[in-house]
Order: C-alpha cells, then structure tokens, then sequence
C-alpha cells in the first residue's frame, strides 16, 4: 500500500495532504496564529462552578470561557492542586515526585463544587479546540505526547495500545517501561512502540520528563495567569508523530525550511527512512501537481459521486450529519436488487469512512444505506464498514443498524470541521462580466509590461489561470500561448490551476514569484 503525504507552506499556514494510492484520505491545516490547540496545557483561573452542569467554566483567555466537566478532572485531581499551591507558593524546585506526598483520589461520581472553587488557580489542557460559538473542552488529567508512548504525571498506572495484540510483546513492553519510569509517573504505550526497543522508548521518555520539567519551570516564572506554560509541538511534527509508519513511500514539501526541519525529524524517529523526504521544486504548485485540488474539489460538496454512478448527500445540521446513498443510474440486469443493493452499499461504507476523516466530521452521524431485505446481508454491510472505520483513529463508535436500517455513529471532534467551499459563483447571472477574451487581452497587457521591465529580460513567464481559460488560451496551433511566445521572444507557459476563479489570473517566474 503506498501511502504518501504532500505538505504546503504558505505564509500564515501548512496544509498536510495524506494520499493512499494517489487517493486523498486525509485532510488537515496549521494555522500559525492558532492559540488554543489541542496539547496546549495553561495555567488558569476557575472562573465558577455550576452545579448543574457538574462542571466549571475556566478563564484560559479564550473569548468564550473554557469548559471543564467533573469527569474531565481526573481522579488525580487533589494531587495536582496541592503540586500547583507548591509551585504557586515558590515551595517547590524540584519537579520530580520522589518525595512528593500524593493525596487520594476524587470519588468517580463526585461533585465540582467538592473539588474546585471559583478564582482558584489549576492547570488544564484542551482537548478540544473552541468550535462555533463554544469555548475550548479542558482536562485536569494533564498528558504528554511523545512517540511511542504518552506520559501521565501523578500516576502509576501502565497501560498498552489495545491495537497490539500480542500478549508476548505487551508483557515485554509493560516490563520494559515498569523498569524506565521515574516514580509518579503513569505511561500509556502507543501502538508504534512494538518490537521497539529498550534505547528508543527511553529515549522518548527522557524527552517527556524535560518537556515536564519544562512545563513546571515556565510556571514556575509566570505571573500572571491565564497564561500558556506548554505548548503542543507544531503541527507539522505532531501530524508525523501521529501518522508516520513504515508503510509511508514519499514526503514531499515545497519549503526549503520545513524540509530541513522534517528531514532531522525523521531521522530521529526513523533513520533509515529520511530519504523519503523531498524538496518540491516545481512551478506547478504541489497541490496541483500531485492531483489533490482537484480531489478536494470533488470531495467536499453536497454531492458526492463513487463509482458505477452511485453517490452520496451529505448534509450537516446544528446537532448531526446525515449521509444518504444513493444507487443514482446504477444499473445491472444480470442482478437482484438485493444484490445491486448490497454492491452499492459495500462501495459507499468505504467512501463514507474516508468523507468522516477526510472533512474531521464528528458527533452524531446518521447514515441511511440502501435498504436490504436479508439479515445475513445487514451484518455483512455492518461488519465492512467497521473494518472501513478501524483505519480512522479517531475515537468512534459504531451502532447496529435500527429496525429502519439506520446506523449511527458518534465520533470525537477537537477540532473545527474541515468545510471546504466547492461552488463559486455564476459568472453568467447577476452582474456583467468579462468575455474570455476580454481577460486575455488583460493577460496580454500585463505581459507587455513585464517583458519591458528591466528586473524581467529573461526567464520563462508562466501564466497561472482557471482550467477553462487555460483551455482557451492554448487552443489551436495560432494560440494566444504561440502568439505571445513569438511576440515577446520568451517562453510562455499556461498553468492550469483548479484552485482559481474564473477570472483569476497570476504571472510568475519559474520559482513561482509573482511578477508585479
């Protein structure tokens, strides 16, 4: 299986593109400016408690209050606060727990307004980013992300990925970790750590307890709170820590930068595989030149086709997605409509799994399948599309189809859903605007002026337009393209660009820098 991950930098963002087969999977973004990202861990103030809810809204300097549920605060929650009163009151210099005296656990069914108080000073992490018009979710239960295994300060419990299956290789692992772990510290094993071995899983565990001690020392400065003591690491890097597996054939990245970067990354956690990691150096952007606008394109609307003409509606709601699948001209004579039924559905439940990680959408997900009339046939769909969905990592859980042959899904969301506009808007109603040639006449000007630029004598001029105009542009053997490359005495190439409007255009050079 090949799997491949095309990564885009621009000035305020890094667009990750996974690619299974050349077929897009996986879609995600790093916005720079974003301060409230899932792994940030602050220092914050209770801002009050509501015994309603059973929960508490937190001043972490979001717009909107941070939520932190009774159940979020972990049952080592009196530990943590005595260990924060210590580092708040300049009582503590050493970050370790050798001789920190533990307090019990909160009762599991317990009461916020029993645990926490209004103005009282705490550390959580969000777990969820702020999405619509709500605030971050946080967690008391601080945890630490490193590569093959997550580090959980004020506990001693071991725990091991249910994804190994291995009884052999969990007690070699759970050993392996009891030996390592400093006192106070609970570990959680992830599933990349198997056949690891003992030097990589204490390497990555040494660099866990500096990212602790870290995180207590920059508390231990700050004065004024809320305030962000840890930050998760970047995107980029936390994509490749998540991600990142044997199976994977190339990376490949258009910042000089960022490769540097990813490269030292990989070698790291895999020195043998750093030389899949490449510069794209090309005029066409990379998105489009590995085919992914397009797939984006084609992805993300309310329609969305798969083979033999049968397609899906997807519709969101303020409180669920509902998926409908559709058999659309999907027909065969030599078949049942049971069968032609159960062929369509078995297509979509593959489809279906890819939509839910390709747009992140989570909560309620209702799916209406065609119907079918045989039980045998019912557990057969169910059991294809839970081994669709085990290759999501995200937490979901899957019920049985209802007796109206509904399924329903509920998936963990602690981002904002990936929304992608597919439509633009019709030149052709509402206001007048420009004829094709109308705009290469446009083209054309700019071009005379940038051929006249003494920055510009030489060089390749390439010409970035929509897929129609390209079309337009490059048609017939007296084309603008051959005209304007016999005129000005430069080479000049069109560059189709799925991404544009119809009317937007771009002149660059062949480093992509636009020619202004």
């Amino acid at each position: 299986m090949k799997k491949e991950l095309i990564i885009r930098s621009n000035s305020n963002a890094v667009d990750f593109a996974m690619l299974n087969e050349g077929r897009l999977v996986e879609l995600d973004k790093e916005v720079g400016k974003n301060k409230f990202s899932v792994g940030d861990i602050f220092v914050a103030k209770i801002r009050k408690t509501i015994p309603g809810l059973n929960a508490a809204f937190v001043n972490v300097g979001h717009e909107k209050d941070g939520f932190l549920h009774y159940h979020d605060l972990g049952p080592k929650l009196l530990s943590l606060s005595k260990f924060v009163d210590q580092i708040d009151s300049k009582k503590v210099k050493s970050f370790s727990f050798s001789k920190f005296d533990f307090a019990k656990d909160i009762p599991k069914n317990g009461l916020i307004k029993d645990c926490l108080k209004a103005k009282q000073t705490t550390l959580v992490q969000i777990i969820k980013e702020p999405i619509s018009t709500k605030g971050p979710r946080l967690s008391s239960e601080i945890s630490l992300a490193g590569r093959y295994m997550v580090l959980i300060p004020f506990s001693e419990r071991i725990s091991i990925s249910q994804k190994i299956k291995s009884q052999d290789e969990k007690k070699r692992l759970k050993t392996l970790v009891k030996n390592i772990k400093p006192k106070g510290f609970g570990v959680i094993i992830r599933t990349v750590a198997k056949n690891k071995s003992v030097s990589e899983l204490e390497g990555d565990l040494k660099d866990l307890i500096l990212r602790w001690k870290r995180l207590c020392i920059n508390f231990s400065k700050s004065d004024s709170y809320p305030t962000k003591i840890l930050g998760e690491i970047n995107r980029t890097t936390s994509k490749l820590r998540d991600v990142f597996d044997d199976s994977f054939s190339n990376i490949y990245l258009d910042d000089p930068n960022l490769h540097s970067e990813i490269k030292e990354y990989i070698k790291l956690i895999a020195p043998g595989k750093s030389s899949i990691v490449k510069l794209y150096k090309g005029v066409t952007p990379i998105f489009e030149k590995y085919g992914i606008e397009r797939q984006i394109k084609s992805s993300f609307g309310r329609t969305v086709s798969m083979q033999k003409g049968a397609y899906l509606i997807i519709e969101h709601t303020e409180a669920l997605h509902v998926i409908d699948v559709n058999s659309g001209n999907r027909s065969n004579k030599s078949k049942t409509q049971e069968e032609t039924a159960m062929e369509v559905n078995l297509i979509a439940s593959a489809e279906i799994a890819r939509q839910l990680r390709l747009r992140d959408m989570g909560g309620i997900i209702v799916v209406d399948f065609i119907d079918l009339t045989k039980r045998e046939n019912r557990k057969k769909l169910f059991d294809h599309f839970c081994a669709e969905m085990a290759k999501d990592r995200t937490k979901h859980k899957i019920l049985p189809p209802s007796k109206f042959g509904l399924i329903q899904i509920t998936r963990q969301r602690v981002r904002p859903e990936m929304n992608i506009k597919t439509k633009e808007a019709n030149p052709n109603k509402g206001l007048e605007v420009e004829a094709p040639i109308l705009l290469v006449d446009k083209i054309n000007t700019e071009l005379s002026r940038i051929v006249k630029n003494s920055r510009y004598k030489k060089g390749a001029i390439y010409i970035h337009v929509h897929p129609f105009v390209a079309a337009y542009i490059n048609k017939g053997l007296f084309s603008f393209k051959n005209k304007w490359s016999f005129q000005y005495k430069r080479i000049i190439k069109v560059i189709p660009r799925d991404s544009y409007l119809y009317l937007e255009y771009n002149l660059t050079n062949n480093r992509s820098k636009i020619l202004k």
